[in-house]
């Protein structure tokens, strides 16, 4: 329905413009002995831009065929000049393709317009060849009988994104106008700004036919923005009188920056050379055409004819344009001889009534489709450069950035897509693409000064920046609010407050501001920092001034400056001191196993010492009870060095070595460690695991309003049941003091700034413990993408590393901090025993040498009393019978000698015993068993 509707309002349209289509006198008479080719020239030519168009297409047409009067084919120009609208243009279009039965239409002038004639083109396959709508919404690939012999808008929005990364701005105000040349651009400029880091803050929407009072109206809004820096995307003819109104509203001076799109630079209409005065220190982008000789002369001859024609005008300045629109009927010159086919010149009609009104009744153009695919194939050399149609539009090598002084525009740069900015065009040098105010030579801004503006101010309607600080009701060290007693005006201060004066103070221009307290009316907190840094987002305060912690969901709303102190989230429990009042404390310093391997070392040592003495030494003898208690202290009474018993075997005296220095070892270690346990360990804090915390359903508190309580019940999983808040130190102490079965609570949390003031004023009573979460700090919040965040950020680092402003203001309120003993040497460890292992080495060495020194005495034993073959009973002389009878003596003799025979005041020689045993075949052994049984003395023995 809404496609017959429009046929038919076109159709009556046509017919009613018939009767006022009028053909141009400008366009030279056509030979009749050429084949003509019917096309139509859509333009409006009542304008100075239409002017100047028309006599560039009417030199193109005389002196192309004056070049080559041999060709068979001309032009035949069908001249029309609808309104700028877009219905009237696309009747006037119907009328030629019905009527005139053009193969090619030659515009329209604007692309609202273009858009509507392109359909008409697709239907009656005739190209719509346009030099002037240069709207990217406009694009050949999506309609294929649409050729643009101009540059895309498109094409300039990497110039314009890299001007605004040169000068650092961060925010933008769009000034453009409401048509389709103004809004086609605005998406692809938003997507170069996102590119280098830039948004547009505003756009600024004027209307095409809109009074001087409501440009003047939107210029005041503009005023009461931050941002100043301003993109106008328009064309000469509203452009022009919005500079002339921001001239007169003082938008033309310092701390403004103005940037122009070619709609303005490349001047679309010629009387915009007269605006230039109002555009001092504008800033502007249009593409670069190389200045031929080809074109130096065309500007001469061009001058002379429009001066013919129009003698009553000023002689106007040549547009780009202009020099499209030669190149285009060049062009379409050259490409109407390829395509020329007699028996196809004409159109192909439907078989449909005429009194029907609807698209139905236009013919189809048979040399239509030929004559596009050769202009698309004709590559030449223009006025403006390379004219190359292969994708259905021209693209240019480079832009120049240009800068408006008095009546002049300077060119100060180029850009190109490979290279970026540079002084100076060099297509064929490859270098890195940049983007720098280096690379620009210095131009002049508006106020006529070479300082760049930095992109915003605030504004100056008379408002201050509205700053929200916090009411808090503990920890006031960070940020305080007192009134006074007797004119009720509030006083500031805190290290929060004084940081943020220091900074304010390094900022290199100032900033009008006021403080807004967050709280009710009762002078209490009015709710969470959360609430107090939405109040941002909510646009009730401008930036949060406290000690406002940086987290990621914080930072989806408000943009944070760098941290100026560093935070974290930490745990705090009390501390135990009962190690103390243990009476079995002597028994902590070694642990179990080592006191057990102790005392298994002690009995091992006095019986070696006992093995290897007992045959030469009488305190080693005895009866067996008597012995026993010897091996027990002597080994003993070596861990005080009381022993009294005299060593006569070397063997024994190695093992004695090394004993003794095992036992000082032993001992320098356990009264250490005793010590230790008496002095640092009594700073055992109750609670070192989190999870014992959330395990054993313990209450835990936190500060009143903080961040921190959405980590304890989110990441922490701690039941939100058995989370308390505090909101002072005092709180903290009351609570912790209590404990967790008392109404108090087992642990604090909170930020590592608070916990050190906390720790500060009770000290050797709390300890942090546990991992510590981490925070990226504590900084000042502002709205999203706002200006002042870099410069606060810049200030705060010179803030921060300035060791005596710094100094200064840790000392006003965390200067107790140091008084406070440090806790860090503390031994947390419930498990503070010395274990085998920590000793391991030295009992394998005491170990070995022990061993050895058995094998080393049993070995000598076997050697002095190996028994001859005399000795042995006939019939028992083997290997086994020689150890065994060995082994039998050294039992033996162990048993004698430990038996209570004396000879005066020492025993029996052995070799008696033996001498004895041989020749009276006593048994010995039998004797003494006998002997101890009556325990009688045997005083003397002789044969």
């Amino acid at each position: 329905m809404e496609g017959q509707t429009c046929s038919l309002i076109l159709a009556l349209l046509c017919f009613l413009h018939r009767a006022s289509s009028i053909e141009t006198s400008g366009v030279p008479e056509e030979n009749p002995a050429k084949e003509m080719i019917p096309v139509g020239l859509v333009f409006g030519m009542n304008s100075p831009m239409g002017k100047v168009v028309e006599s560039c297409i009417s030199m193109a047409h005389s002196e192309f065929y004056g070049a080559h009067p041999d060709y068979r084919t001309r032009l035949s120009l069908l001249v029309r000049n609808p309104n700028d609208n877009a219905v009237d243009a696309a009747s006037t279009v119907l009328d030629l393709m019905e009527n005139e039965e053009v193969h090619a239409i030659l515009g329209p002038k604007w692309s609202s317009q273009a858009k509507f004639v392109i359909n008409l083109g697709e239907k009656a396959q005739v190209p719509i060849i346009s030099f002037s709508a240069t709207s990217p919404s406009l694009s050949p690939t999506q309609s294929h009988y649409f050729v643009r012999t101009a540059y895309d808008d498109s094409s300039q929005v990497g110039a314009l994104a890299a001007v605004v990364q040169a000068y650092g701005w961060r925010e933008i105000t769009l000034v453009y106008e409401d048509t389709e040349y103004g809004n086609g651009l605005v998406p692809y400029l938003v997507d170069a700004f996102q590119e280098v880091d830039a948004r547009i803050s505003y756009r600024s929407v004027i209307p095409l036919f809109t009074e001087d009072i409501d440009i003047v109206k939107e210029l005041n809004n503009l005023l009461t923005r931050q941002t100043r820096v301003f993109l106008v995307h328009m064309t000469a003819g509203i452009g022009s009188r919005f500079f002339a109104l921001a001239r007169d509203a003082g938008m033309m001076s310092e701390e403004f920056a103005w940037i122009v799109t070619d709609g303005l630079s490349s001047l679309l209409d010629p009387f915009i050379s007269k605006s230039l005065d109002s555009m001092e220190g504008v800033l502007g982008v249009r593409p670069h055409v190389p200045l031929s000789e080809s074109r130096r002369n065309f500007e001469e001859r061009w001058r002379k004819l429009y001066a013919e024609r129009n003698p009553h005008d000023e002689i106007a300045d040549l547009s780009l344009f202009g020099l499209w629109a030669y190149d285009t009927v060049t062009a379409l010159a050259l490409a109407g001889e390829m395509a020329w086919d007699p028996a196809k010149s004409r159109y192909l009609k439907p078989n449909t009534s005429r009194n029907k009104l609807n698209f139905s009744s236009i013919g189809i153009s048979e040399m239509g489709p030929k004559l596009l695919d050769k202009i698309l194939s004709i590559k030449s050399q223009g006025l403006t450069g390379e004219f190359n149609l292969s994708s259905g539009a021209l693209h240019p090598i480079a832009f120049e950035i240009f800068n408006v002084v008095g009546q002049n525009e300077e060119t100060i740069g180029y850009w190109t897509s490979a290279r970026g900015l540079s002084p100076e065009l060099n297509l064929s040098t490859k270098v890195v693409y940049t983007a720098s105010a280096n690379d620009l030579k210095l131009p002049t801004w508006p106020g006529d000064t070479l300082k760049p503006p930095r992109g915003w101010v605030m504004p100056i309607s008379g408002k201050k920046l509205r700053i929200g600080v916090p009411k808090k009701d503990g920890f006031d060290e960070f940020f305080k609010i007192e009134w006074d007693p007797h004119t009720g005006v509030p006083s500031y201060s805190g290290f929060a407050h004084d940081m943020f004066m220091a900074v304010l103070d390094a900022l290199p221009f100032a900033i009008p501001y006021k403080y807004i307290p967050y709280m009710n009316e009762s002078r209490q907190s009015a709710g969470t920092y959360d609430d107090m840094l939405f109040e941002i987002k909510l646009q009730k305060v401008d930036a949060v001034v406290g000690d406002t912690t940086i987290t990621a969901n914080r930072s989806s709303y408000v943009d944070f400056t760098l941290p100026y102190l560093e935070s974290g989230v930490a745990m705090v429990v009390a501390i135990k001191d009962d190690e103390r009042r243990n009476m079995w404390i002597f028994l902590k310093p070694l642990s179990w196993n080592l006191w057990l391997t102790i005392c298994v070392a002690f009995i091992s040592t006095g019986f070696v010492v006992w093995l290897l003495e007992h045959r030469t030494n009488e305190e080693f003898r005895g009866r067996r009870r008597q012995q026993l208690s010897v091996i027990f202290w002597f080994s003993f009474s070596t861990l005080v060095f009381a022993h009294r018993e005299k060593i006569g075997n070397n063997l024994t005296r190695l093992v004695l070595i090394v004993w003794v220095f095992v036992v000082l070892i032993l001992t320098q270690s356990y009264t250490a460690n005793l010590a230790s346990l008496l002095t640092v360990q009594r700073m055992t804090p109750e609670f070192v695991d989190v999870q014992d915390l959330i395990r054993n359903r313990h209450f835990v508190g936190y500060q009143k309003g903080s961040f921190v309580r959405g980590l304890l019940a989110g990441q922490l999983k701690f039941d939100e049941s058995r989370l308390i808040p505090y909101g002072s130190p005092e709180e903290y102490h009351e609570a912790l003091s209590k404990g967790s079965e008392n109404g108090g609570v087992a642990a604090i949390f909170d930020e590592l700034p608070c916990i050190k003031h906390f720790l500060a004023k009770y000290c050797n009573k709390y300890k942090t413990v546990g991992p510590t979460y981490k925070a990226d700090g504590l900084a000042f919040a502002f709205p999203l993408r706002s200006p002042l965040v870099s410069y606060i950020s810049r200030a705060i680092l010179k803030v921060t590393q300035d060791k005596a402003i710094m100094d200064g203001i840790e000392g006003r309120y965390f200067g107790g901090q140091n008084s406070c003993p440090e806790q860090g040497a503390a031994i947390f460890s419930d498990n503070l025993s010395l274990s085998v292992y920590s000793f391991g080495g030295l009992f394998i060495i005491t170990g070995v040498v022990s061993v050895s020194s058995v094998l080393i005495y049993v070995v000598l034993f076997f050697q002095s009393n190996w028994p001859s073959s005399r000795a042995i009973r006939p019939g028992d002389r083997s290997l086994g019978s020689k150890f065994s009878e060995t082994a039998n003596n050294f039992i033996r003799e162990h048993r004698l000698l430990g038996c209570p025979w004396k000879n005066g005041s020492k025993m029996a020689p052995t070799s008696q015993f033996r001498s004895m045993e041989a020749s009276t075949n006593i048994d010995i052994g039998v004797i003494a068993r006998r002997q101890n049984e009556r325990e009688r003395p045997l005083l003397s023995m002789h044969v």
